[in-house]
């Protein structure tokens, strides 16, 4: 029989659990189907969602696993947000670009320029996108939002200032360097990353945006020759939640999933990846046969100018909107230069 004294340890022991593992063993077990559309091999699951996966598993008290569907297995990479909204996948990792004209607020984040970094970048980006995520993400639950390192041009033919794009096929990373390649005279060649290596091998496009060390991932070091050396444009993704998963959760798991979706979380889940798009830099420049462009001050400045129209563009399609496009612009380039990734 029980003392009153070890009945006392029982129900303290108890508490104990509970505040250190939010969720415990009385809620019901979840299994999360996360898919996406990189290889398993990408560090962007072997480093930041493996992470992010094993601290809400822990956080829960083993009540949340996570499970990894990698490289389209579950659908095409442009559907995966109507994936997670109509409960094909539990979670899904999207680039919202790939859609073009249905994410127009988080395209602030795809804008040339803006960032340096992808680590305090995709911080920056989740703190300012997260008040505007219920406009235009509304139907799914809004986890976080992130960068890749800043990518560049790639390409079989040699890219030093604007004016080489001219008469271009390009594969843009999203609509906002789609319509950059436009304006610089180029033309625009739509695939997904999975699929890009094929566009170049064939001939179909000359040049790719792209972050560095994708380039080796995805094989198309074997397709391209020469690289602008300048950290031209991000891309924004997001990790979005069905709907109905998050509310047939407990009030305690829900509160790890919360906890788990921030600011700090989108750095986390961002930094091994961009170490990883950083270091592939450093392969490339020792590869045989592949030339690094590095452009002189004045070439930069030519790119920045090229680009500034894009900002007004941006702008006028908030105000458009109804929203007030100028302080939105200026609210995201002053959380960039408050974690420090400023261009």
């Amino acid at each position: 029989m029980m003392t009153r004294t070890m009945l006392k340890g029982c129900a303290a022991a108890t508490a104990l659990a509970m505040a250190a593992g939010g969720a415990v063993a009385q809620d019901s077990q979840v299994a999360l189907n996360f898919g996406h559309w990189v290889p398993a091999t990408h560090p962007l699951q072997q480093l930041g969602m493996t992470e992010w996966a094993e601290s809400v598993s822990e956080a829960s008290g083993g009540t949340i696993s996570v499970n990894f569907f990698p490289a389209q297995q579950m659908g095409q990479a442009a559907d995966h947000y109507d994936m997670a909204r109509d409960g094909i996948v539990d979670i899904a990792f999207i680039n919202p670009g790939y859609q073009p004209g249905r994410f127009p607020i988080i395209a602030a984040g795809e804008i040339p320029f803006t960032f340096s970094n992808g680590t305090g970048g995709s911080a920056a980006l989740d703190a300012w996108y997260r008040p505007y995520a219920e406009e235009e993400m509304g139907d799914v639950y809004y986890c976080l939002s992130h960068l890749h390192a800043p990518g560049t041009f790639h390409s079989s033919e040699p890219i030093r200032v604007p004016g080489d794009v001219e008469g271009m096929n390009v594969r843009p990373a999203h609509a906002t360097m789609a319509s950059f390649v436009n304006m610089l005279g180029g033309q625009n060649f739509q695939v997904s990353a999975p699929e890009a290596r094929d566009a170049l091998e064939r001939g179909i496009a000359d040049a790719i945006t792209f972050p560095w060390n994708s380039i080796l991932i995805f094989g198309i070091d074997e397709a391209v020759s020469y690289h602008l050396d300048i950290p031209l444009y991000a891309t924004t993704f997001a990790w979005v939640m069905n709907q109905s998963t998050y509310d047939g959760m407990s009030q305690a798991q829900q509160e790890v999933i919360d906890n788990h979706c921030n600011p700090e979380w989108a750095e986390r889940v961002a930094t091994g990846w961009a170490g990883d798009e950083m270091a592939g830099r450093s392969e490339i420049m020792e590869l045989e046969g592949h030339e690094i462009i590095t452009p002189s001050q004045e070439d930069v400045a030519a790119w920045q100018e090229a680009a500034a129209p894009l900002v007004d563009e941006w702008i006028a399609s908030m105000d458009e909107a109804g929203m007030d496009g100028q302080a939105m612009h200026e609210a995201l380039l002053e959380e960039v230069a408050a974690r420090d990734a400023a261009y």
